[in-house]
């Protein structure tokens, strides 16, 4: 599948994640497509973008709602996973089909040493943040390129950003930034200490938008009561789904296993 609109002169090739990892064993379930080397101007690097797509794509002429990952390589694939555990978005948007909740899944991956900086909002005081210029490339070059190549609701309620740890601190931070795009956010496991809890003041200063929030932790990990409260404080309540996992711990599989009633949550 090949995207007519051009990036720097050239046009957009979305290869089958199959092809595209010939060699090498993989777990990724439906049909899933990579767009390699995506470059930033924002960030001034490279990564593969990668999408799945619903199992009714290709059989009707509906658009549908996007979920925009963090930490990509761990979303679809055991193989690219860290410690070789994956999220299985895929595995479980297959079965959410079922139930006639369906969606486009975006995994951009982290930028492996310079994740720290890139997940970070630029407030923070202990590292180089340049969250903002994260989201901008999120936004400005991979959500364009995604709503011109497939037929999706490009609106803020029909578009959501998810991450865990890290990941989940920028989701939050551009769901506050910038909701006229992300009107949609899931936070599992966010970490939350980062920059002495900066993003409180952040999600403090965000205004009550139409829209839905997600926010988990286990109970052997940091709470997320703190962000609740911010969050009630904004008035997020029937749009606000907390989740507080008896024995979870801050590991893929646990985030895995949590995914499903998130984004049954997102995407109703």
């Amino acid at each position: 599948m090949t995207d007519e609109i051009p990036r720097g002169g050239e046009p957009i090739d979305w290869q089958p994640y199959a092809a595209y990892t010939v060699g090498r064993p993989h777990t990724v379930t439906g049909e899933v497509l990579a767009w390699t080397q995506a470059y930033s101007p924002q960030l001034g690097n490279a990564r593969d973008i990668l999408v799945y797509l619903p199992p009714t794509y290709h059989h009707t002429e509906r658009r549908y709602p996007v979920v925009y990952f963090q930490d990509g390589q761990n979303v679809f694939d055991a193989a690219t996973s860290y410690a070789g555990v994956e999220w299985g978005a895929d595995e479980t948007l297959q079965a959410l089909s079922g139930e006639g909740v369906e969606a486009i899944a975006v995994a951009v991956p982290n930028a492996g040493e310079r994740r720290l900086n890139e997940y970070t909002p630029p407030e923070n005081p202990w590292w180089l943040g340049t969250g903002d210029r994260y989201v901008d490339f999120l936004i400005d070059t991979v959500k364009p390129q995604i709503d011109r190549a497939f037929r999706t609701h490009p609106d803020r309620l029909h578009t959501a950003i998810v991450g865990s740890s890290l990941g989940a601190l920028i989701s939050l931070y551009a769901w506050a930034r910038r909701p006229e795009v992300f009107g949609l956010c899931g936070a599992l496991s966010p970490a939350l200490w980062v920059g002495r809890g900066l993003i409180y003041d952040i999600v403090a200063r965000a205004p009550h938008r139409p829209g839905r929030v997600y926010v988990d932790n286990g109970t052997l990990e940091a709470s997320a009561h703190r962000l609740v409260e911010a969050l009630n404080e904004r008035g997020y309540r029937e749009d606000l789904k907390v989740v507080v996992d008896e024995g979870g711990r801050h590991t893929e599989a646990d985030w895995a296993r949590r995914l499903p009633d998130a984004l049954r949550f997102l995407l109703k």
